[in-house]
């Protein structure tokens, strides 16, 4: 099987389809679903690959959130579904974040699964990371900007990151397709950057093609039923169409809209490297029971193109212990006990290590009780039963480690002082100690002005197969 890549000039058509399966390549979908997409014709296959919703350590330590197993999974249908129709695969943000080893991660199995299937396709790989050299440079010509709250950048920080990648638009991937890609696999993108870029080099308008794009960056997230598969995208030049590919699933003006609220600071407006979507002025309008159709979008270019940046760095090495409490009168004076760990533990630290407070962290969490949401927590009255989290961060894992064993005869037996006997709590492991190694923090939000949409990107073109 081959599939026809992308060259020449815009193609002068009138509509151009998108699907998406899934909102995260490993996350699975059905795989009828898939073919439902390409019978509903499908142009592009367009997925995102990672995020930072499950925090920093992905970025820091360059590894994925997901198994091999389940992006082989769902790479084997959609490769396999992309040559057959002859329509390209997008896939950003390998690896979860990323980073230039998250590329070559995923394409490491996309090319066993090629060679296993015998699919003659070019996979094109584009990288994201960026060097503290690089961006110190850029710093001292007065290119990088903060974002709300942070503040001007320090080139120390960028120093002390193991990992800093820049998030592309749409621009990397339209050069790769023109450049003959069946499959491109690219680092840290903006989710809406990868469903948009085949759009908008078909000559689509910014302003339904990013629209359209955000509505499905999560598959099926916009439907009645997300957990069914992913949906697909008719654009055309005045606005465009959302429908589910499963059949029991359904998209309602409300699922669409709705989806504007998912993940921005105002639900009318959401900033790309190149510019601004404005759908203040959009119209959502039910075409069936299954299909909402989309009009009055726009896209308002911006007079700076800008790349923001992510970068973490490691903060300590942190130990966890975890132990539950159900003594009842520990649980009405719950704050009080917390407090008397604190200052107990505190001491004993000193005594036994000669370490003051300002030299490690310590933090509980209390479980059933406001873990959550903290002092803002709006429940009253005494828990059934709490789970109480202790996190050590220290500057080394032997440290942490150390700190955290003296809090084990306290979080096992610790009563509060009116207490007239010893109370036995319950650990929820044996060892009671967890390392859990290097801890990270994001420490960039940042924006870089570029001359080039495509400057701070690196494209590497693959063989097309025998």
């Amino acid at each position: 099987m081959m599939s026809t890549p992308v060259t020449g000039e815009r193609d002068p058509r009138t509509t151009v389809r998108v699907l998406a399966p899934s909102g995260m390549l490993g996350a699975g979908f059905p795989a009828e679903t898939i073919d439902r997409g390409i019978a509903l014709g499908a142009d592009v296959i367009a997925l995102d690959g990672g995020s930072t919703d499950s925090g920093p350590y992905y970025l820091g330590s360059g590894t994925a959130k997901t198994t091999a197993a389940a992006v082989a999974r769902d790479l084997r249908i959609l490769l396999r579904a992309a040559a057959g129709a002859g329509i390209p695969l997008i896939v950003g943000s390998c690896g979860t974040s990323g980073t230039d080893s998250g590329v070559d991660w995923v394409a490491g199995i996309v090319d066993g699964i090629l060679r296993e299937e015998g699919l003659d396709l070019r996979v094109a790989r584009i990288y994201s990371e960026q060097t503290a050299a690089a961006l110190k440079e850029r710093l001292n010509e007065g290119r990088v900007h903060p974002l709300a709250p942070m503040g001007d950048l320090d080139a120390a920080t960028l120093d002390a990151c193991s990992h800093i990648v820049g998030m592309m638009g749409h621009e990397p991937f339209e050069a790769a397709l023109r450049a003959g890609a069946d499959v491109v696999l690219a680092g840290r993108a903006t989710d809406t950057a990868v469903a948009a870029a085949y759009p908008l080099m078909m000559g689509m308008p910014a302003g339904p093609t990013w629209h359209a794009s955000k509505i499905i960056e999560c598959g099926g997230q916009c439907t009645t039923n997300p957990r069914t598969g992913g949906v697909l995208a008719t654009i055309d030049q005045d606005g465009f169409t959302i429908e589910p590919l499963d059949p029991a699933a359904a998209c309602t003006t409300t699922s669409v809209a709705a989806h504007m609220l998912y993940e921005t600071v105002n639900p009318f407006e959401m900033r790309e490297p190149a510019g601004t979507l404005v759908v203040s002025d959009a119209i959502y309008t039910a075409l069936d029971d299954r299909r909402v159709r989309v009009e009055g979008s726009r896209f308002d270019l911006a007079e700076q193109y800008t790349v923001k940046l992510e970068g973490a760095r490691v903060t300590g090495y942190e130990t966890m212990s975890f132990s539950a409490i159900r003594d009842p009168h520990i649980l009405a004076h719950i704050e009080e006990w917390v407090a008397l760990m604190h200052e107990v533990h505190t001491g004993r630290v000193r005594q036994t290590l000669n370490l003051d407070p300002a030299e490690y962290a310590v933090d509980m969490r209390l479980y059933g009780y406001n873990a959550v949401l903290g002092d803002i927590d709006p429940a009253t009255g005494p828990p059934r039963e709490v789970g109480v989290m202790m996190l050590v961060n220290a500057p080394d894992q032997a440290t942490a480690t150390a700190i955290a064993k003296i809090a084990n005869p306290l979080m096992l037996h610790l009563p509060t002082p009116d207490m007239d006997y010893l109370p036995s709590l319950a650990f929820a492991t044996s060892p009671a100690e967890t390392e859990r190694g290097p801890v990270y923090q994001f420490v960039l939000n940042h924006v870089v002005d570029v001359d080039e949409p495509t400057d701070m990107f690196r494209i590497e073109m693959g063989d097309s197969r025998d």
